[in-house]
């Protein structure tokens, strides 16, 4: 696999649960999953260490994913694993290959005054100027989304 890391902060003023529910909670993610794709949206089974999540688009496609690592309201870490159409997973193939394995990672650490929000993630080379422009944005909305739970 063959991908560029990025990385990507913010200072919140907020509590870090108020920040891991603006995260994860269905409508908060919803909120600002769509600086992304309008529509988007997450099927999670149970949060925990591996278990499948679905990132999913109004389409009901998009990727699935492992849990690695779950530290609420701390930590959580993503594998990506293949794509989903119609919702269903599908079989990896050569195309699938080349980002299969990728990780994304959202962190909180504990400030004096406030709590820092990290997102880490593997980037193909394609999509690197969409997620540099996007992501920003993306954090404002969390942030936003946490100052006002």
């Amino acid at each position: 696999m063959k991908a560029k890391r990025l990385l990507f902060s913010t200072d919140i003023q907020a509590k870090k649960s108020k920040i891991w529910q603006a995260l994860w909670a269905d409508s908060s993610y919803r909120a600002w999953a769509s600086v992304f794709f309008e529509g988007s949206y997450i099927v999670a089974d149970d949060w925990g260490e591996g278990s499948t999540v679905l990132f999913l688009g109004s389409d009901q496609s998009g990727i699935y994913s492992l849990i690695e690592t779950h530290i609420p309201d701390k930590m959580i870490q993503f594998k990506h694993i293949g794509n989903v159409l119609k919702g269903e997973k599908q079989p990896i193939d050569e195309e699938t290959k080349k980002w299969s394995g990728a990780t994304e990672m959202y962190s909180l650490t504990e400030e004096a005054d406030h709590n820092t929000l990290t997102i880490e993630l593997d980037v193909m080379d394609e999509h690197v100027d969409f997620m540099t422009q996007k992501l920003p944005m993306a954090l404002e909305k969390i942030k936003e989304l946490s100052l006002n739970q």
